[in-house]
């Protein structure tokens, strides 16, 4: 199940309450991504995938985590009903299915860690979670960046950015943009949206 887009964007204005910072704008700009290249493929819902950009990092409304914010996102989307937010709560943040090359803070419990790894290894990845991989890839706080220079500042912030990990976020751009059949830059129009 997922919320409606007047009840994401709630759950998203709530959050910032919370914990204010600039990753409720890149929710939405990871939102208008993912509606943007939905809407050029056949088997993907544009209004699904606003949704689910919207809410992958809703986990943050509980304060300043790092891999925290994973299961606390999947944990509050469970808890709300909402299984299809909380799979991409989950999936976002480990492109390759493993929390091997995660980048960041290992800042849960074990029971937060054994939830993430659990869940993690049960599920099977589709096209939803590969997109919203993608758009969080591309989000910046203002607008849509190029995704080499995102994750170029990674690597700058965290000393660190695993060669696998940059591998499978250039061929998920590859996927999108044969599937698409467009330029994604231009799909998303990179040089014109802003918030």
């Amino acid at each position: 199940m997922l919320p409606t887009r007047e009840a994401a964007q709630a759950l998203l204005l709530e959050a910032e309450g919370c914990n204010p910072g600039p990753w409720g704008n890149h929710s939405r700009v990871a939102a208008h991504c993912a509606q943007r290249i939905a809407g050029c493929c056949d088997d993907l819902d544009p209004e699904k995938a606003y949704i689910l950009g919207l809410l992958h990092d809703i986990g943050r409304k509980f304060g300043k985590r790092h891999l925290g914010h994973v299961s606390d996102g999947y944990t509050y989307m469970m808890a709300l009903g909402y299984d299809e937010a909380a799979k991409v709560c989950l999936t976002h943040s480990f492109v390759n299915q493993s929390t091997d090359d995660y980048i960041g803070n290992i800042d849960t419990t074990q029971e937060e860690w054994d939830l993430i790894q659990t869940n993690l290894r049960a599920l099977t990845m589709d096209e939803y979670d590969r997109l919203i991989q993608l758009c969080d890839a591309l989000a910046g706080s203002t607008g849509v960046l190029d995704i080499e220079e995102r994750m170029l500042d990674v690597k700058r912030r965290y000393g660190r950015y695993p060669q696998s990990k940059w591998d499978a976020n250039l061929a998920l751009k590859r996927h999108f943009e044969e599937k698409t059949g467009k330029g994604l830059y231009i799909l998303v129009r990179k040089d014109t949206f802003t918030l």
